[in-house]
């Protein structure tokens, strides 16, 4: 028996008995008992947990943190053990913050078990009893009532007025009705598969008995699991763009330390001076800082994030995020409330818009007070079936709460329950003259039951044109995407199914789920933003089509398809209609994971939003997974790298916002970096072009590296975002941290500061040269600190307000130039550096010359400010 590919679903009851070798009077205890040792506890298992050791391995597995542990080594072995412990002390707590938030985003199936039932009520030896619900086995039959979680996948034998609420596994935003004997499609979704209980679902009403066809991990829920556990967690763009980096500084240490070292060799100087200032070089050239700036941004993104009531699980995703061109998301709970509210009244031929503050006119407030005394509520809805849980019940009772209706005076004197077979719901109540019944249910029923008709007249005869007329209003009211009921009203003598005959139509209801708070302007902002949104639903293609309309999303129905058309697809066919289709229906888990794989393979980088168990496995796999934190389930939550405690969709721009802010700020800080760096490295290699003595120390080199590379630069990792940060396309998903033209920038500016810094030093050479390299080491140094102007913004930094929107920059720079100023007025240092003190003339062209490039760098900016509407991208500051 291959059970797991067994449609239930389809198979007639008779046929599930004997595939399953069972019978109405349960299994014996011996049978079960071997079934178990069969097919094992029917319990989830989680996916075994990555080891603490096998993390923390990872985290040291990047270039940049071998590149500076060999920085490390040749600090240490040139004597320079300060920078060795900056260095190190910058790695440890890279690696112990990664550690940390690494450890608790690498859990992400363990709460699929508390979707294990505790207790089931099976019928064993013939005898109905409660056992553990680890103990049911394939064959098993069980007793499913209002309330109970479903323990295992089951096909239903028997239904009385079952509705189940499945949009944890489904999405589907309404409870499904449930009957043992309709015939299905063995292609039928999952949502519509309405003879199968499923497992970790809810019974809100009824009664019924069911065959257990699949228990444990061949469960559907435990289907979800295995799929997450398939699932590899990649690496962030910025991960990838890191080492990307990591793997070009190696080149460019080995040939800095080359080139000056074979240079200084030719001009005859001691080879110890020589290897120690290749080395030195070497280590300028390497960004010590870099992990511990990606993890300040990281951090400041999430801290930022966490006042808009975002939790961040996984540093890296606020990156991601910023990094992403599509963003898939569940619809209910998601892009819509999640709960059903009723919009519209149709009564007398109009129709009546309902809001918060709307009070409905008389022929209205008819149908909705009819209505809500059809609803259950009170001690009607404690006897009936159809209780005041129900979502289409809450709606309307709100509704007509809103309306000043009341309900609760009337003496209830019957009720007829609602059924698959009725598809209505009648309650009696006594009044003045007789009984009245109120009912509500399928407009076609209602129509078809009704004698009269409710106009702006009175009461008219209902004859076969006026029933066609009013099947029509249902069909446009259907088209908008609402759920419509019919209400009516009967005086009888009677309170049973059989006095509701000869009804006085009254009218329909229109509910919606509809779209939450500003989902429809964030939608609207991704888009000016490059974004791609991609709606992810169980409901039917109608549903899907109105709410894509309503949010936005949809232009026609040739935007939209169906999940079963997935099912058999080749991944050309599937990465063909993720190109073009904005919203997917019916689908399944798989079907969610299938897209998002699809999308990645076409190099889109994902970010996938939803809060049930069907959306765990497209959210793990997700290059960023955003759950709900309210009405997310456990497992979505644990799934995603990013919660949203608010549940609104609105705060998913916020944070792409924070992603692309928090790049451009790694971006400003690698072009400062490597800016200061390449001018380092130009000075020597220019000066020993030129026949010049080396105007920089080896241990003069490793304190500007010290100086420049800790506060000046951290600070950059604090800027505000620029005004346009959410009008540019995404990056593109392969684009390297230095591209051909951010290397240029580089080179530019390095250029500049080394052309200050040489011009010093050849006039110190001509007018002092005692002091030659004192004045090109604090030209080199001042130039450095004031290039972070140029650093902080592709716009001229010039209006107060830019200027002090960093004040982290200001502290960081004002501190950089007291400690490289006052290098020489403390005589160990001065002592240890070679540095003597200046004069004023000499100090004179120190500054105006480590002025020079910032002034003209700021010259340059406003410039193009002067030829364009706005600055360009702040990830390319020198363009």
């Amino acid at each position: 028996m291959n059970a797991s590919r067994q449609p239930w679903h389809a198979t007639p009851i008779a046929g599930v008995f004997d595939a399953l070798h069972a019978a109405p009077a349960g299994l014996t205890n011996a049978d079960a008992s071997a079934r178990l040792a069969q097919y094992g506890p029917n319990a989830l298992v989680a996916e075994q947990p990555t080891s603490a050791v096998r993390i923390l391995i990872a985290q040291l597995r990047s270039i940049i943190v071998v590149l500076l542990l060999g920085a490390v080594a040749v600090s240490l072995f040139v004597g320079d053990r300060l920078e060795a412990l900056a260095i190190a002390v910058v790695l440890v707590l890279n690696t112990l913050i990664g550690f940390l938030t690494e450890l608790r985003a690498r859990r992400a199936i363990e709460a699929l078990v508390q979707f294990d039932a505790p207790r089931a009520h099976v019928v064993r030896d013939g005898h109905a009893r409660i056992i553990d619900a680890r103990e049911l086995v394939p064959g098993d039959v069980i007793h499913l009532d209002a309330g109970q979680q479903v323990p295992a996948d089951a096909r239903f034998i028997e239904t009385t007025e079952v509705q189940a609420a499945e949009a944890m596994l489904t999405g589907e935003s309404l409870p499904v009705l449930k009957s043992a004997t309709s015939a299905l499609d063995a292609r039928t979704p999952l949502a519509e598969r309405v003879t199968m209980a499923y497992k970790g679902t809810t019974i809100v009403a009824g009664v019924g008995r069911a065959l257990v066809t699949e228990t444990g991990q061949a469960t559907e829920v435990g289907r979800i699991g295995v799929l997450i556990g398939s699932i590899m967690i990649g690496r962030t763009p910025l991960e990838q763009r890191l080492d990307d980096l990591g793997r070009r500084l190696v080149w460019l240490s080995l040939v800095v330390a080359a080139i000056v070292g074979g240079l200084g060799a030719l001009q005859g100087a001691p080879l110890s001076l020589v290897i120690e200032t290749a080395v030195a070089l070497a280590v300028a050239a390497l960004p010590e800082a870099l992990p511990a700036v990606a993890t300040i941004a990281l951090a400041v993104g999430v801290r930022r994030m966490a006042r808009r009531r975002a939790l961040v699980r996984a540093l890296p995703a606020v990156e991601s995020l910023g990094s992403t061109t599509v963003v898939c998301s569940d619809k209910t709970g998601t892009l819509t409330s999640g709960e059903m509210t009723l919009v519209k009244l149709w009564a007398a031929g109009e129709v009546f818009p309902l809001d918060a503050a709307g009070v409905p006119p008389a022929p209205f407030a008819r149908v909705l007070g009819a209505a809500a005394l059809a609803s259950g509520s009170g001690e009607a809805a404690r006897s009936s079936a159809m209780t005041a849980t129900d979502p289409v019940d809450v709606a309307i009772l709100q509704a007509a709460a809103k309306a000043g209706i009341a309900t609760d005076d009337r003496a209830r004197a019957g009720l007829v329950p609602f059924s698959s077979a009725r598809m209505l719901m009648a309650v009696f109540y006594a009044e003045p003259g007789g009984t009245v019944a109120y009912i509500k249910g399928a407009p076609g029923v209602l129509i078809q039951k009704s004698a009269r008709l409710v106009t702006g007249q009175g009461t008219e005869h209902l004859d076969e044109a006026g029933r066609t007329e009013l099947l029509a209003v249902n069909a446009r009211l259907a088209e908008d995407g609402l759920r419509v009921l019919a209400v009516a009203e009967v005086r009888t003598a009677g309170t049973g199914e059989e006095a509701l005959t000869d009804l006085t139509f009254l009218g329909f209801l229109g509910l919606a789920d509809p779209p939450a708070p500003r989902v429809r302007e964030t939608i609207a902002r991704l888009r000016d933003a490059g974004l791609r949104t991609i709606m992810l639903t169980g409901d039917q293609r109608l549903t899907a089509l109105a709410v894509g309309r309503a949010l936005g999303l949809l232009k026609g129905p040739d935007e939209i398809m169906d999940g079963r058309d997935l099912d058999g697809a080749s991944e050309k066919s599937v990465d063909a209609a993720v190109a073009r289709v904005r919203a997917f229906s019916r689908i399944a888990p798989e079907h969610k994971l299938a897209i998002v794989r699809a999308l990645q393979r076409r190099g889109e980088i994902v970010a996938m939003l939803g809060d049930g168990v069907n959306d765990a496995a497209a959210l793990k796999q997700a290059d960023v997974g955003v759950a709900m934190g309210g009405r997310g389930t456990d497992a979505a939550k644990q799934a995603a790298a990013i919660v949203l405690q608010d549940d609104r969709f609105e705060t998913i721009g916020t944070a792409v916002e924070e992603g692309r802010v928090i790049f451009d700020n790694i971006r400003k800080f690698v072009f400062y970096l490597f800016s200061c760096n390449t001018a380092e490295v130009l000075v020597l290699l220019g000066a020993g072009l030129a026949g010049l003595p080396l105007p920089l120390l080896p241990l003069q080199l490793l304190w500007l590296n010290l100086v420049t590379d800790t506060f000046p630069a951290l600070a950059l990792a604090l800027e505000p975002g620029d005004n346009d940060v959410m009008r540019r396309p995404p990056r593109h998903p392969r684009e390297a941290l230095l591209s051909t033209s951010f290397v240029t920038s580089i080179l530019f500016y390095g250029l500049l500061i080394t052309a200050s810094t040489l011009a010093a030093y050849v006039w110190a050479l001509a007018e002092h040269p005692e002091h030659a390299t004192t004045v090109a080491f604090m030209t080199l140094g001042l130039a450095q600190i004031a290039h972070l102007g140029t650093a902080r913004s592709a716009g001229a930094v010039l209006a107060p307000a830019a200027i002090v929107s960093n004040p982290f920059a200001l502290a960081g720079a004002s501190l950089a130039v007291v400690l490289q100023v006052g290098v020489v007025a403390v005589p160990p240092l001065a002592q240890v550096l070679h540095v003597t003190p200046l004069t004023l003339p000499e100090w004179a062209v120190v500054v105006g010359l480590a002025a020079a490039p910032a002034v003209l760098g700021q010259a340059i900016k406003l410039i193009r400010q002067m030829f364009t509407r706005a600055p360009r991208s702040a990830a390319h500051p020198a363009r």
